[in-house]
């Protein structure tokens, strides 16, 4: 292709809103266009490099059996309330009424659409089979923001696995989480995976694979030592023992006039490690306490989890007046038994604590956990932090933020029963189907690179994704230097270089800037002065390399240099 005749719309500054290295790089570089919140355009070298990401990621699913589908990607409510997720996806999913006045949604993931073409499997013989599409999502992000990283509309390889057992579906995942380390390898993405939460996607397990990133909104806790690495709603650590008191035969109330917190309590003489935080919290409507220790930070994504709730929210203060007659800084559980009680294990077995006595101005001491409070629930509710001991090994913990690339489940026979996919087994007998779900953003990936991938002119990208593998840039457009710098253009061409030739009649420096914001990975300048040499100049991006070449060579060394890279 030639420079000259393509729409690349490269901009001199970043736009006001852009709020991540990736966003800013892909607006100024002519691959985006936002069209409104969440919702972007592919121009041509956008899109160019998304399709670069698609072909890995379909390499590698094809590799391990996937069988490419196309489903559609506005559903019947009726598919959704069949699964049970019509309610449980909350305000996410788009919804619509079609003029017949049918309830229709745009498609989160395609779980329920796969079961339902799978209802025509018929007998273990059939199975294993693995299917995918690459489709287009939608999903109603509250705060859309930084670009492609968090959208209302994008691209996603969604794969499903179906099995006659466990063991079988075991073996899918494994091969599905070796594909995809395969495929952030080849994307130049130093991704890891780490236990996570299956939200509203259910099933017995799940692993994310992050990507360290500033602009990423995933908290990840590690260990430096072993391989234990969890996102922080699933997060778990040891503990340091606490010795309890025996206490009081019975709570003893105790005046605290103008203590509203944790820390101030605990100047008053009860440390936060003796102190029951309760929490009121509306869970689907439902007024719930939530209890963990005072020194801890309920995680609310592990409560919906260990609670099956849709859509959590702290009570107002109103709420919680009405429900337990004080205001927030006296509430506690000690003789509640009108309210659901889900609390944190590290509670469990607890004597001698202070927590509020819902009177304002009022707490409570000497209270022992489970005598004095009605539990419905026992589970991990708390956060995890950085400095906590690891649960495996005991090394000190580590926290970093990191960008969710890929996301694999281990979806079980939820939605097979859901859908009555079953098969005959070698018995004759009906067995469900044994599910898994694997999901990878085409262009969260596309920004992901550009995110981790980049210096003070531009994007570097890798040879794998780059819109252009090289550029011929000429210098001056004179006949005879033309014709070399088309020449050797053909000859790039010729040993399968997708290459680009920068014949635009534009200044030396601004040829040089855009292919260095481009991220274009080699860069081949033909000049008059070099020419008489017999000879051209090569530009490494990525490593800033300037070494000259003969004319005679330049294309199979380029060549031969980024088949190296593929």
């Amino acid at each position: 292709m030639r420079w000259s005749s393509l729409f690349i719309p490269t901009l001199r500054d970043a736009p006001a809103d852009a709020d991540a290295v990736s966003h800013a790089l892909l607006v100024k570089g002519g691959f985006i266009r936002q069209l409104h919140a969440g919702h972007y355009s592919m121009l041509p070298l956008g899109w160019k490099v998304h399709q670069k990401v698609a072909a890995i990621v379909r390499d590698e699913i094809n590799a391990i059996g996937g069988q490419e589908f196309l489903l559609p990607t506005m559903h019947p409510a009726t598919i959704w309330q069949q699964s049970g997720r019509w309610d449980k996806m909350g305000e996410i999913m788009f919804r619509l009424t079609d003029r017949r006045n049918n309830e229709m949604a745009l498609g989160i993931t395609h779980e329920e659409i796969f079961a339902s073409v799978a209802s025509e499997l018929t007998s273990y013989k059939e199975l294993p089979q693995l299917w995918y599409h690459i489709q287009t999502k939608f999903r109603d992000e509250a705060r859309p923001k930084a670009g492609l990283l968090r959208v209302r509309e994008f691209h996603m390889k969604d794969s499903y696995s179906f099995d006659i057992d466990d063991e079988g579906l075991d073996r899918q995942f494994e091969s599905h989480r070796e594909a995809y380390i395969k495929i952030f390898e080849r994307l130049g993405l130093p991704a890891f995976g780490v236990q996570a939460s299956s939200g509203a996607m259910g099933g017995s397990s799940s692993v994310e694979f992050m990507v360290p990133c500033s602009a990423g909104e995933d908290e990840v806790i590690v260990c430096p030592s072993c391989d234990y690495a969890a996102n922080i709603e699933k997060a778990t650590s040891k503990l340091e023992p606490v010795v309890d008191e025996a206490g009081l035969d019975a709570p003893e109330r105790f005046a605290t006039p103008g203590i509203r917190t944790i820390a101030a309590l605990e100047e008053a003489g009860a440390p936060a490690t003796r102190q029951i935080k309760t929490m009121v919290m509306v869970a689907d409507g439902e007024v719930v306490l939530a209890l963990v220790r005072g020194d801890h930070q309920l995680n609310t994504q592990k409560f919906i989890d260990a609670t099956g709730t849709i859509e959590l929210r702290p009570a107002t203060p109103e709420e919680a007046k009405a429900n337990l007659g004080a205001t927030p800084g006296s509430l506690g559980a000690v003789g509640v038994d009108s309210l659901r009680i889900v609390a944190d294990s590290a509670l469990q077995g607890r004597t001698d604590m202070t927590t509020g006595a819902n009177e304002d101005d009022w707490h409570y001491r000497g209270v022992s956990v489970e005598r004095d409070i009605n539990v419905d629930q026992w589970t991990d509710l708390r956060e995890v932090s950085a400095g906590e001991a690891c649960f495996n090994c005991s090394t000190t913990l580590e926290q970093i933020r990191c960008v969710e690339a890929g996301h694999i489940f281990k979806l079980g026979t939820e939605y097979s029963e859901a859908f009555g996919v079953s098969v005959s087994d070698s018995d004759g007998k009906q067995r469900p189907v044994v599910m898994g779900s694997y999901g990878i953003g085409i262009g969260r990936n596309m920004a992901t690179v550009a995110e981790t991938h980049y210096d003070d002119k531009g994007i570097l990208w890798p040879v794998s994704i780059a819109p252009y593998e090289a550029v011929v840039t000429v210098l001056k457009l004179d006949a005879e230097t033309l014709a070399a710098a088309e020449s050797l253009y053909e000859a790039l061409r010729s040993r399968g270089v997708d290459v680009l030739l920068d014949d635009r009649d534009a200044r030396a420096g601004v040829k040089f800037a855009d292919a260095e914001l481009i991220g274009i990975p080699y860069r081949i300048t033909v000049g008059p002065r070099g020419l008489a040499d017999g000879e051209v100049e090569l530009a490494v991006r990525a490593t800033g390399e300037d070494k000259r070449l003969g004319v005679d060579v330049a294309a199979e060394t380029v060549a031969d240099a980024i088949i190296a890279e593929r």
